[in-house]
């Protein structure tokens, strides 16, 4: 792996910094299966924002569905 430095001056402990990262990154690109994607976050769960059941179907289910049972 050869790493270039196009512009500024890091300093020696910038530098390994950066390499420590992109060095990780690439460990984890080793170990994931392509296509393979992470763990669901919480805040993209649309099960979240329910708050509570749907109605069950039914004749009358129009009447649950505005007013708190």
């Amino acid at each position: 792996m050869n790493i270039k430095v196009v512009r500024g001056n890091p300093t020696p402990e910038e530098l390994a910094a950066a390499l420590a990262v992109v060095r990780a990154r690439a460990a984890v690109a080793a170990t994931t299966p392509p296509g393979a994607s992470g763990p669901r976050d919480a805040w993209s769960d649309p099960g979240r924002i329910a708050v509570r059941r749907v109605p069950d179907p039914g004749p009358a289910s129009w009447t649950r569905t505005y007013w708190p049972a």
